[in-house]
């Protein structure tokens, strides 16, 4: 048996069988225009829809960590206020034990020592602070990108639905 008049058979009836397939293929139906209006119409509607429960997830999200963040910069303030009241405080210590006692006494190197301490933690309150002021201003950032977001987001489903209802009328 000859292979190779089976293997022009074969080429031949695969060409054929693609011509027809590709016939049919473009004899096929198209979905009409308007057809496909309103299925990319409903698409971007519900692709809109997403968009927005997302954005409002994170806007909610940044709200929570602004109203944290104010939270915190509130609660360093009074502990920086303790502590500038502290200095005041061991400032006046230490003049009147300066005076009582002399400049090298045990009193005042103890006044000296409370006085030093409070100026530690009143710088680093402070530091807390300014990092809390920087945050909050970050998270305001945020939560007002995802506000605009979500008002993009409203106009595009507005006008999404709007064409949408245009496509279904021209139908």
């Amino acid at each position: 048996m000859n292979a190779q008049p089976l293997l022009r058979r074969s080429v031949l009836v695969l060409g054929v069988a693609g011509l027809l397939v590709g016939g049919a293929y473009a004899q096929a139906p198209e979905p009409a225009p308007q057809q496909q209006d309103i299925h990319s119409d409903k698409k971007d509607i519900r692709q809109d829809k997403q968009d927005l429960v997302k954005d409002r997830v994170d806007r909610n999200a940044d709200q929570r960590d602004i109203n944290h963040d104010r939270r915190d910069l509130a609660k360093d303030r009074v502990d920086r206020n303790q502590d500038q009241r502290d200095i005041n405080k061991d400032k006046r210590d230490l003049r009147k034990d300066d005076a009582k006692y002399g400049v090298n006494s045990a009193q005042a190197q103890a006044d000296r020592k409370d006085l030093h301490a409070d100026r530690v933690d009143r710088n680093k309150d402070q530091r807390d602070i300014n990092k809390d002021k920087r945050d909050l201003t970050a998270d305001r950032k945020d939560r007002n990108a995802d506000q605009r977001d979500i008002s993009k987001d409203k106009r595009d489903l507005h006008k999404d639905r709007k064409d949408l209802r245009h496509d279904r009328r021209a139908k």
